[in-house]
Parts: C-alpha cells; sequence; structure tokens
C-alpha cells in the first residue's frame, strides 16, 4: 500500500507558490524542546527521539539493512489499561495509535522541525499583530503533519501536533482560536485542549461514523470542564460538496467571532478535494477560494498550518487558491 504522506506533497506545494508573487519563504528556527513539552508527554517524546536507534541496537538483522525496514508496534494498547510497558515494542503499542505513523530514520528530526515551522508562524503573526505592520498571517509548510498526535500518541501520519504546539505557544500572548480544515477530524487536537477555554477548537470533517479516526470526533463531543462549550465538531457526511461545507464553516465562523480571538491557527488539510484518494468529500477548487475568502474575512492574525492532502497533482494549486486569500 503506497504511503501517502509523501516527499511530493511538498515539492507540488513548493512549486505552486513559487510561481506566485506574494510567497516569502523564511526558514525556521530552533525553538527548542519547552514549547513542545507544554503540549506533549514527556515520556512520550523521548520515546519518538529514541525508539529507532534502540531498535537498531537490539536487532542486528534491523541493523544491517535499516533503509528496507520501518519500527512498528506488534499490538496497540487497550487505554484503559494506563501501565506503560517497559519494553520496547510494548511502548511501541502504548505511544502510537495505528499503523500509518511509522517510524524511520529521520522522523523524529523531522517532525521537530514539522513544529519548528509551525512556531515560526506563529512567532511572525505575533510580532506583526503586535507592529500593526501587515503581513499578518503565515503559512507553516510542515511535514510531517499533527493533528492526530494526541498528548502522548503518534497517528494518522502525526507524531507531534504541530498546530497545537503553535497554539498553545499563542495563548500565552491572547485568546486563540483553532480551526480543523482537515478531511479527518482532528482527534489529537481535541485531546489537547478538551479542558481548556484559552483555545477554541472546532474541527470540520467526515463523520467518524464512517471514517477516521472512528472513535472521536462526533457533534456531541464539546469539551470538558474549564473547556466545557469551548470544542465543537462538525461531522459531515460522506459526498459534502461545496455548498453544505461551506454552511458548517460559517457556522464555526461565527463561533469564532462570538469568541472574540486575538488569533487564529487553521489546521490547513486539502484532502476535503474532490480526487483526494483519502476523502469522501466532494469540495472543488474555487470552493477553497471561497473557503479561504470566508476564513481571511475574519481579519485575525493568522497562521495556516498543513496537515492533510494528498491528491498530489493538484495539492499545490488547491493551497495557493486558499492562501491567496490571505496575502
Amino acid at each position: 500500500m503506497p504511503y501517502l504522506e509523501n516527499p511530493d506533497r511538498m515539492d507540488r506545494i513548493l512549486t505552486a507558490l513559487n510561481k506566485t508573487d506574494w510567497a516569502e519563504f523564511v526558514e525556521p528556527d530552533d525553538f527548542g524542546l519547552a514549547p513542545i513539552f507544554e503540549v506533549h508527554d514527556k515520556d512520550y517524546i523521548n520515546f519518538l527521539a529514541s525508539c529507532w536507534t534502540e531498535w537498531l541496537d537490539s536487532d542486528p538483522e534491523v541493523a544491517a539493512s535499516p533503509g528496507q525496514n520501518a519500527f512498528l508496534p506488534a499490538t496497540f494498547a487497550l487505554r484503559r489499561l494506563t501501565r506503560v510497558p517497559r519494553t520496547l515494542l510494548g511502548k511501541a503499542g502504548y505511544y502510537m495509535m495505528d499503523l500509518s505513523a511509522c517510524i524511520v530514520e529521520h522522523t523524529y528530526t523531522a517532525a521537530l522541525t514539522s513544529a519548528n515551522c509551525a512556531l515560526g508562524a506563529v512567532e511572525f503573526v505575533s510580532r506583526s499583530a503586535s507592529s500593526s505592520i501587515p503581513p499578518n498571517s503565515s503559512f507553516a509548510l510542515c511535514r510531517p503533519p499533527g493533528h492526530h498526535a494526541g498528548k502522548d500518541y503518534a497517528g494518522g501520519y502525526c507524531f507531534i501536533n504541530n498546530a497545537s504546539v503553535a497554539a498553545n505557544w499563542l495563548s500565552s500572548k491572547g485568546k486563540v482560536a483553532l480551526l480543523d480544515i482537515d478531511y479527518h477530524a482532528g482527534n489529537g487536537t481535541q485531546d489537547i485542549f478538551y479542558e481548556r477555554k484559552d483555545v477554541l477548537t472546532i474541527s470540520i470533517h467526515g463523520d467518524p461514523d464512517y471514517e477516521y479516526p472512528h472513535y472521536i470526533g462526533y457533534a456531541d463531543e464539546s469539551g470538558a470542564g474549564e473547556g466545557l462549550g469551548y470544542h465543537r465538531n462538525f461531522p459531515l457526511p460522506a459526498g459534502t460538496d461545496d455548498a453544505t461545507y461551506l454552511a458548517a464553516l460559517d457556522e464555526s465562523l461565527d463561533m469564532i467571532q462570538n469568541y472574540e480571538p486575538n488569533y487564529l491557527v487553521l489546521s490547513t488539510g486539502m484532502d476535503t478535494f474532490e480526487n483526494d484518494p483519502l476523502g469522501k468529500f466532494k469540495v472543488t477548487r474555487g470552493g477553497f477560494a471561497e473557503i479561504g475568502k470566508r476564513i481571511s474575512s475574519l481579519q485575525l492574525p493568522s497562521a495556516i498550518v498543513m496537515e492533510g492532502g494528498y491528491a498530489n497533482a493538484a495539492l499545490g494549486e488547491n493551497l495557493a487558491a486558499l492562501l491567496d486569500n490571505f496575502k
């Protein structure tokens, strides 16, 4: 089965953005681990950092051909049992949600760089907002994506929750709204902010009754504790078109306006596209342009963080159609 979260995605996006007259490219700085530890469990991050080399050290056959292998669990933990196993494969089953979050030699380095891209994006919008000098939006070209990574687990191609790390960093500077428009429910983001009210989280996605991740993302999940009422899911049916999607988006934007945030973080998945191999929605390129237009009308300092999108031939142009509204 092909691994659809591949480098061609980034190449297509860069090619499309290089054709515009408004995209300026900046390499990310290194923000260190502190912003990541504020969102993710430290033992989980340490597992991501060390599991590959531990695996090579434990198996001579794997060490002889590391480029032909990926580290995956043998079992998966039932989370009602909370003990963290001592063995490496046991930890893999505890810290990894599914088989799409396989780990190879440079996974951890890539995940850190991806998180730094998101942090660089929010640092930019924070500085721009404080100086009142436009532009006050930025795009984080993150790979791997992040919104399926929870406090202490990887899943769905995601290892560090880039948008959540970024939103948490911004939350010290003002109220934050995090809107997830990826086709799949942002289970990791929901996990991280579910009991918080300083970050409003909203996810528009395929109904988990039929779509990954299946166990989270339902309409009746609205936060808990202090976060009650500060989370909202919009699970939509298969075949959702531009009009149906935009109706859910308008309701989401009304919620954001009522919340009166200082900043917006946009988890931007393009797998709602009508020809995406992992999606069942029918959003068109014109639909993406209208989505961007309506979100940008909030006129909030906005950090746009890349998530999914696997129709590679159209990915760059689809994304550019959305981003063009934020230039």
